[in-house]
């Protein structure tokens, strides 16, 4: 009984130790962003404020596009994340449910196409973007992310499809449930969870892409909110340090709030539909 003790507290102490290093950059950038330029510039920085300002999230707005960037970066966002995870649905469920050495070959080269580098891609990408004139375009941006987060995409949803126990589907069918039925009333529901975590996925994957987004566009206009934040950093490498954590600090909250609205949903559905009405 003792050693199992131990061992719990032990595992409770790994957890918090890992929650406060995941935490810790986030606390200090909200502390950083909050501080005025005589305590960025202190030998003896606090974490908390002395005297909270909010001068520098209005240096923000004023210095760069933060709303239009952010604009752009959502627009991107949720395009890629609805269009990857509507194609990855049904791909997924063959995949999952018609088990053949074609699908075994599908799933070994999605897990191999993620260890492809960014730097090996864009090359390609750009030349195929610019053939269909989506160079320095939001459409063309999200066609990206789509391709790029699809694989994976598809990978955690066959997982999903295969939790699902077929005797579900059989029972519907006995019952007299055509394919379509079976697959609307009681499959789709017990995949509800999955398909949220994935489109959160794509979605988060997409919001915080930097790279692509670099490359792809040009004009101010079209820049995504983390190729925006790039522009608090002068030439010589110097930060804006007060105006960069602020902006900084925006862009995460879409991130969080967006899982904050959907996390029950992640785990709420689990048995949805599992139950016969």
């Amino acid at each position: 009984m003792k050693t199992s003790t131990a061992a719990r507290a032990g595992q409770y102490a790994a957890l918090l130790a890992y929650l406060v290093f995941l935490a810790f950059p986030f606390l200090w950038l909200v502390s950083t962003a909050f501080k005025p330029p005589r305590e960025l510039g202190s030998l003896h920085p606090t974490w908390i404020p002395e005297d909270p300002t909010l001068a520098n999230f209005r240096q923000a707005f004023d210095e760069q596009p933060l709303l239009r960037a952010a604009s752009n970066s959502l627009l991107a966002a949720l395009g890629a994340a609805l269009i990857a995870v509507v194609i990855a649905t049904p791909m997924a469920y063959v995949m999952a449910r018609h088990r053949s050495r074609l699908t075994r070959a599908a799933t070994g080269w999605v897990v191999v196409s993620q260890a492809f580098p960014f730097v090996l891609l864009i090359i390609p990408l750009f030349l195929v973007l610019k053939n269909l004139r989506l160079i320095n375009s939001v459409p063309g941006l999200v066609m990206v992310y789509v391709v790029w987060s699809l694989p994976f995409a598809l990978w955690m949803l066959a997982g999903y499809v295969r939790a699902v126990p077929v005797e579900l589907e059989e029972a519907a069918a006995v019952d007299g449930a055509g394919r379509l039925r079976t697959l609307v009333s009681v499959t789709a529901p017990l995949l509800a969870p999955g398909i949220v975590a994935t489109a959160l996925f794509a979605f988060i994957t997409a919001w915080n892409e930097f790279f692509f987004a670099l490359v792809l566009l040009k004009t101010p206009e079209k820049q995504t909110l983390p190729v925006v934040l790039t522009h608090f950093i002068g030439a010589e490498g110097v930060a804006d340090l007060g105006p960069l954590a602020a902006a900084a600090f925006l862009a995460t909250l879409p991130s969080l709030v967006v899982f904050a609205v959907i996390q029950r949903r992640i785990t709420g559905g689990m048995l949805a539909g599992a139950v016969k009405s």
